[in-house]
């Protein structure tokens, strides 16, 4: 492994002065000339005496604005180099470029273990974590296409009707009395203020204010009332009252007057008037006339009531609630335009029977109802209850719960009004009766996971509940109001509702007017632009309203990636950590263009990357080895690709030349077809009620292209079902009929992307669980034994055996304010973590630092 190699280090005088020295740092012959500290490069990256992790003290000279890519084994050191160091103090300087004040809102970044690096920008890290778990981040509020769509609708939308979908405009008083005037001669009318709309209270005092000022009439609850002898209203009933403002028949020289007239009913109720058409007879249905609802036609379709507003008004009479139009009126992050009985969430927890009831087949005494046999007591108590309930409907509790009628099963969720009667024996034998209510085993659940006051109790409840879209908006977020307000013919909620490539079809196929076009221009640009580039990075799948938490961790970082782009920075340094992972070979020609657009724009790339494709179109190549962990931390080759391929101590290089290869054998495990799990009925998200077969005891793959429904099938369904049934888990699993073949399983695990440290004293030992053996180990030991220490005195979480000067972590942090927070190591324990009595056990000469 050591052919053509030269070792060398810098070493970093006293007066400031280098000299080179033989060393462990291992580096390509063709980097040696780039290992030189003291030139000042404008156009490179040069780091020296990078020490991160396993880094082994390396040098590296790396071109800036071009495509770099990093490789090597996994545990090489890759992202030591590329995100602990580069990135790290490329952020790190750009922070503290700012201003205390700035610095404070801003999260402190340590100084990387590096000598010297010059030539950074301001550098952008995007790895594959997951974006934000808030339901209420979408792929339309992550890549700002939201925004840009929301200020479209708000300046070029068409309001419409919610009632009717009729377009709602502006009137002026002009306006309303030229419509007027175009009615035919003589028709009689009469012009009505509607002051209370769907309002509760007695209102004597607004009668006798409006007999004050000359007023004679009102039409109260839809009978017309004098104002002299007002009627007493229920108070705690909502009304609907309007002033009879005038009576008037359509002739001419009546401009003036029904001007004057209209005038005040705008005044008197806020903007809005009223037209009731006496010679049409027609009236407001007895459900409505408390609403403000003004809807009457007759038996020849004739509205009997007209609706003007000045704000916007419905051609049909119907009473608008839109104000002035803004871009926050399509935000379901905001009270102005999200949908009041799901808060913008689009979604509501509803129970689900099927999750009350897994096994149909079993009877009530069986424990039919999951959330009922939990313990002795509550098992017994909901028997006694359900045993009253079926005597008074009529049923037997040993009957499955799939024969039960239909009266009984509703009586069973939904509860009965009626009182059930309980008869049980206490302790001493003796019989007892009492008379309850029965709420439902559905209220129940909703009841309990309202008062829960634990998480533990609130996820049990929870467990039996499934998402839903809620009954309101239909999972649209936003009310009724903004949802009307309709670009294209279409409201806001149904392109986000569309994939990509539908979006862009429709944003591109957009037929505006002159004035519409020129204010929309530009916004459209923008819009397009974005859509463009999710399409670029293999997104078309996706819609804009896909929660934020439901993305894989590459598909989060293609959008993140998308997202840069799309803000057009400039003489940035972007990390990015392996960008073709989880992408299908299809697409990952166009996220490769992608990268290199980004480099086009005046930016530098440097990617982890292990994809040959990503590999054979860099720049500029990083090969990281030759092993992993401490045979690792070298830097084996930096150049190009030819010279990755000739230089022989690089496994990518064997790999990539064919020098080596994964042989592929020629004879598979043989499947047993009575050995296996099978999916039935799935029809979960995009899966169209698939069935799937799965193998067990051989490597089973499910590929295809990216949104197809891999993940649904195995995570959602699969894994969930299996975790419920072998694992006790209180998974919600996706729609499907059912599972077969689970009996021949005793267990599953779930590997996935999520970080596997839950807090900072997690490490590869403690996680695995090799460090239990370890501190049994030393607790078995003669020493152990004669003090009286157990396994928990060789723990470094807990007092006892732990260093409590440091807390167990082998170091202090001391607090910079505004700088860095410094970490030193223990002068106590001197970076051991335990105290001196538990570091003098030892086994077999070595204690369990």
């Amino acid at each position: 492994m050591t052919r053509g190699i030269t070792y060398l280090t810098t070493t970093h005088n006293v007066d400031g002065s280098s000299s080179q020295q033989h060393s462990n740092s291992l580096v390509s012959q063709t980097d040696q000339s780039n290992a030189t500290e003291g030139e000042h490069e404008p156009d490179r990256i040069v780091v020296q005496g990078a020490r991160e992790h396993n880094l082994k003290n390396v040098n590296l000279n790396i071109p800036r604005d071009a495509f770099i890519v990093f490789t090597g084994l996994s545990g090489s050191g890759k992202s030591s180099l590329a995100f602990d160091t580069i990135f790290a103090e490329g952020q790190r300087r750009y922070i503290e470029s700012l201003s205390s004040y700035a610095r404070m809102f801003l999260g402190r970044v340590d100084k990387p273990s590096v000598d010297f690096i010059e030539g950074l920008s301001p550098a952008v890290s995007i790895d594959q974590k997951s974006t934000s778990k808030n339901p209420r981040s979408t792929v339309g509020t992550i890549t700002e296409i939201h925004d840009y769509m929301r200020l479209l609708w708000a300046r070029i939308g068409v309001p419409h009707c919610p009632e009717c979908g009729e377009p709602a405009s502006q009137q002026t008083p002009q306006h309303i009395v030229d419509q007027l005037l175009d009615l035919e001669d003589r028709t009689r009318f009469q012009v009505l203020a509607p002051v209370v709309r769907g309002r509760k209270g007695e209102f004597v005092d607004l009668f006798a204010n409006l007999s004050a000022q000359g007023f004679s009439r009102a039409i109260v609850d839809g009978e017309q009332i004098q104002l002299a002898d007002p009627p007493t209203l229920e108070k705690q009933i909502k009304h609907n009252i309007a002033v009879v403002v005038d009576r008037l028949v359509i002739r001419d020289g009546i401009r003036q007057r029904l001007t004057d007239s209209v005038e005040t009913s705008l005044q008197l109720a806020e903007g809005v008037v009223v037209v009731d058409f006496v010679d049409i007879d027609a009236h407001i249905s007895p459900d409505k006339r408390n609403t403000g609802d003004w809807e009457a036609v007759d038996e020849e379709g004739r509205a009997k009531f007209r609706s003007f507003s000045e704000k916007l008004s419905c051609p049909n009479g119907h009473i608008l609630n839109i104000d002035e139009i803004e871009p926050r009126s399509f935000s379901f992050n905001n009270p102005f335009g999200a949908c009041s009985t799901c808060t913008g969430i689009g979604s509501q927890l509803q129970v689900d029977e099927e999750l009350i009831i897994p096994d149909p087949d079993l009877t009530l005494g069986e424990g039919a109802i999951s959330p009922w046999d939990i313990g002795k007591r509550t098992r017994e108590y909901w028997q006694r209850l359900v045993s009253g309930l079926a005597d008074e409907v009529g049923f037997s509790m040993d009957t499955p719960y799939k024969d039960l009628s239909k009266a009984a099963k509703k009586a069973l969720l939904h509860g009965k009004d009626f009182k059930v009667k309980v008869s049980y024996r206490n302790r001493w034998g003796r019989e007892r009766r009492y008379t309850t209510g029965f709420e439902g085993v559905i209220d129940y659940v909703k009841r309990k996971h309202e008062e829960a006051e634990s998480d533990q109790a609130r996820d049990r409840f929870q467990s039996y509940m499934r998402e839903v879209a809620c009954p309101a908006c239909g999972g649209a977020r936003l009310n009724p109001t903004s949802l009307s307000v309709l670009v294209g013919g279409k409201s806001i909620a149904e392109v986000s509702h569309m994939p990509m490539e539908d979006s862009i079809e429709f944003m591109q196929q957009l037929e505006l007017s002159e004035r519409d076009a020129k204010i929309a221009d530009q916004v459209l640009i923008e819009i397009h632009a974005r859509l463009k580039f999710l399409l670029d990075v293999g997104l078309d799948y996706l819609n804009l309203e896909r929660p934020a938490g439901t993305l894989s961790g590459g598909e989060a970082q293609r959008i993140r990636l998308a997202t840069q782009i799309g803000s057009g920075l400039v003489g940035v340094l972007y990390v990015l950590d392996e960008p073709s992972i989880g992408l299908h070979q299809r697409d990952n020609r166009r996220l490769i263009e992608t990268l290199l657009r980004l480099r086009d724009l005046g930016n530098t790339l440097i990617v982890v990357e292990h994809d040959e494709e990503t590999i054979g179109e860099a720049d500029w190549i990083v090969d990281i080895g030759p092993a992993a962990g401490e045979k690792g931390g070298y830097i084996v080759h930096s150049g190009s690709l030819d010279g990755l391929k000739d230089n022989t101590d690089s496994l990518t290089g064997d790999y990539l030349t064919g020098r080596k290869e994964i042989v592929i054998p020629p004879k598979r495990r043989p499947v047993e077809k009575d050995r296996q799990v099978e999916v039935v009925g799935a029809r979960e998200n995009n899966l169209q009620n698939v069935s799937a077969k799965f193998p067990l005891g051989v490597f089973t793959a499910v590929t295809g292209v990216s949104g197809s429904g891999k993940s649904t099938l195995v995570n959602e369904i699969l894994y969930k079902v299996l975790a419920n049934e072998l694992n006790n888990a209180r998974h919600v699993p996706g729609r499907h009929r059912r599972v077969n073949g689970l009996d021949q399983l005793d267990k599953v695990v779930h590997v996935d992307q999520s970080p596997i440290g839950r807090t900072p004293r997690s490490n590869a030992a403690t996680y695995t669980g090799v460090f239990d053996h370890v501190r049994n180990l030393f607790a078995d030991t003669q020493e152990a034994k004669v003090r009286g220490y157990k396994p928990g005195r060789f723990s470094f979480n807990v007092k006892g055996g732990r260093c409590e000067a440091c807390s167990g972590d082998g170091t202090l942090k001391i607090e910079m304010n505004f700088l860095p927070d410094v970490y030193v190591q223990c002068e106590v324990c001197h970076g051991a973590r335990y105290n001196r009595e538990t570091l003098e056990v030892e086994y077999k000469g070595k204690n369990i630092s």
